[in-house]
């Protein structure tokens, strides 16, 4: 049956292995209960992966997935999700990721993309109105991402393709290596850039002119000249200077800025990471994604001390304190450079930055000499030494090879204590909120399926007053809560919170805009004719939710993985929280009631009933 709003109706299958391609068309039904995006790579990874397999084997699938609103002219919705079995946790992988690609892949006739099998020499894929063919590219291995896209531009003979790509920290397996969009766009946590380069596939290039159908033209063209006039104006910092603008020293002040590797509260150089200073003395420019007029993603270029190529944009808040204050590194060039390269190369900036902290500290703690990092000082604050650890990462070398593995390894491999300095989640580092202010936030990291997790995520600065609350009262959140509350009705929140940003990561919509409970269900309905509600799409997400929890429990991960480092139940040595830690206690009673609330067990295993209402009770095969 042929789709005819919201969606194309293609699956693209593209077996590597083989060389053999094939179009498939799923039912309705299969669109509206999975809705896209991560609900499409929870779908796939359960149905179609053997119990155990290798991340990093031929047997792993990537699938890119766009949703039911991708390719509009929606503001917020240029985005697409990748996903596979992480070879960072060994469990759900899956990022989101902006830009213009996945509009473009719409446009070009596929709702998704699933990659099986491994090349035998590196290719590409060449996507365009319909048509689909798999390209030699061993001339591009080797290569950084701009290079890449100049010469598929080129040797295709269209500068308005979009690529999606690996540089060479995917194709050396690094296991954070992301895939990034157009340069400046990362699908950056779990390590679907390692997973993309251990199929020998170095990019899909995409063109399309399709034009997309709607159901009630009219009522989408009304919701979009709302936002337009007035709904973007509350956003008018991130239209100017992007994430972090003044939160920087506010984050430092109340112990929420990372900073050495989380172990302190007080970093006097946080008013030098602010975007503002960045404007006011580096010089800043700002574009947005497809469709978008809220042009939040920075661009900066700078000559000396480091080159930064403007071609990869520049910082997000996660970037700035990965490699800013996580780092002790109050020099905001060097966190612009850092950030570059990890455009180049295809690294997140999260687990780099995390990484390169956890060595600091080992390196301060004796753990690592300088026999280990070959002279080099790496004491918190050099900033040299991030700039060069990023390179060695991404093309393991030296100690770049160790923290190529990531924090959890590293620290295995290295021993004398350093899993104390390991700051993970299942395996993946953890971002730029400190849990013992956002405690709430901090029982997210742990249950979240893909190891810590940021924006799936309840920050709960959003539910401490009354202005802040005032547009979650659509869910049932009616009553202020301190941030620090682990209380029932915190977690009650979390679950509603984290269950719509779910639904949000099928339907892919950017959390930076002010579309609301009442918004998006509209959108919706306008676009596809469905007489939908918040509460049914609340409820896709917490579909998701359950499906990647079976896909977990599946591949070995237990209640004992949903915890934080031990660090985080204790203060922090200076500052606001120098008094302030997680009780433990507090915690587990949280994510015991976590588990409660979404129906699952004491072992946290969802129930048969459960699925049933969820209507995935085919999933229980897996558990």
């Amino acid at each position: 049956m042929v789709i005819v709003y919201g969606y194309i109706g293609n699956i693209l299958r593209v077996n590597l292995t083989g060389e053999k391609i094939r179009i498939e068309h799923p039912e309705d039904l299969f669109y509206r209960r999975y809705i896209g995006g991560e609900g499409f790579v929870a779908y796939y990874l359960l149905k179609e992966l053997k119990k155990g397999i290798d991340p990093l084997s031929d047997k792993n699938e990537l699938i890119f997935a766009t949703g039911a609103l991708t390719g509009y002219a929606i503001p917020g919705t240029g985005r697409n999700s990748v996903g596979a079995k992480s070879p960072l946790t060994g469990g759900f992988g899956e990022a989101e990721v902006g830009g213009h690609w996945g509009a473009e892949l719409k446009h070009a006739g596929f709702d998704a993309i699933i990659i099986e099998g491994k090349a035998k020499t590196p290719v590409y894929l060449w996507i365009q109105d319909g048509e689909v063919q798999i390209k030699d590219a061993r001339h591009l291995w080797g290569k950084v991402t701009g290079e890449v896209e100049a010469i598929i531009k080129e040797e295709l003979g269209d500068p308005l393709i979009r690529v999606a790509q690996i540089g060479p920290g995917g194709e050396h397996l690094v296991r954070y290596a992301c895939i990034i969009n157009d340069l400046r766009n990362a699908a950056g946590r779990s390590g679907m850039g390692a997973v993309m380069g251990s199929k020998n596939l170095k990019a899909i290039a995409v063109r399309g002119r399709k034009r997309l159908k709607v159901s009630d033209k009219e009522k989408l063209r009304a919701k979009i000249r709302e936002f337009n006039e007035v709904g973007y104006k509350p956003y008018r910092a991130n239209f100017e200077y992007g994430t972090g603008y003044g939160v920087m020293e506010q984050f430092a002040a109340s112990g929420n800025l990372p900073t050495r590797n989380f172990r302190d509260g007080d970093f006097k150089g946080a008013k030098v990471l602010d975007p503002g200073v960045m404007k006011d003395e580096i010089g800043l420019t700002m574009e947005s994604c497809y469709a978008c007029p809220i042009r939040c993603k920075k661009v900066v270029e700078i000559g000396e001390p480091w080159n930064v190529d403007p071609l990869y944009g520049g910082p997000e808040y996660e970037s700035i304190g990965a490699f800013g204050s996580n780092c002790g590194i109050d020099d905001m060039k060097a966190v612009c450079k850092a950030n570059e390269l990890c455009n180049k190369y295809s690294i997140d900036a999260i687990s780099a930055g995390v990484s390169i902290g956890f060595a600091m500290e080992c390196y301060e703690n004796g753990i690592l000499t300088d026999n280990d990092t070959n002279g080099m000082k790496l004491n918190f604050g050099n900033a040299e030494a991030i700039i060069q650890l990023v390179e060695m990462i991404a093309k393991r070398e030296g100690l770049g090879d160790i923290l190529a593995e990531g924090v959890k390894r590293a620290a295995e491999k290295l021993k004398n204590g350093a899993e104390k300095f390991a700051m993970h989640v299942k395996g993946q580092e953890i971002p730029m909120h400190e849990p013992r202010f956002k405690q709430g936030l901090g029982v997210g990291y742990a249950i979240s399926p893909t190891g810590a997790e940021h924006m799936a995520n309840m920050h709960d600065t959003s539910i401490a007053n009354e202005r802040s609350i005032a547009t979650h009262s659509a869910i049932g959140i009616l009553e202020p809560l301190e941030v620090s509350d682990l209380g029932i009705k915190k977690i009650r929140a979390l679950v509603y919170y984290t269950n719509w940003r779910n639904m949000l990561n099928a339907l892919l919509v950017c959390y930076f805009t002010p579309w609301d409970y009442i918004d998006v269900p509209e959108i919706v309905r306008a676009v596809t004719g469905w007489y939908t509600s918040s509460w049914e799409l609340m409820k896709v997400g917490e579909r998701v939710t359950t499906m990647a929890r079976v896909f977990n429990l599946r591949e070995g991960l237990t209640k004992k993985d949903d915890w934080l480092p031990d660090r985080f139940f204790k203060p922090q040595t200076s500052g606001a929280l120098a008094k302030t830690a997680i009780n433990p206690d507090e915690f587990k009673n949280a994510i015991m009631n976590y588990y409660k609330l979404m129906g699952w067990s004491e072992d946290g295993i969802p129930t048969q009933s459960k699925l049933e209402e969820l209507e995935i009770d085919w999933v229980s095969q897996y558990l």
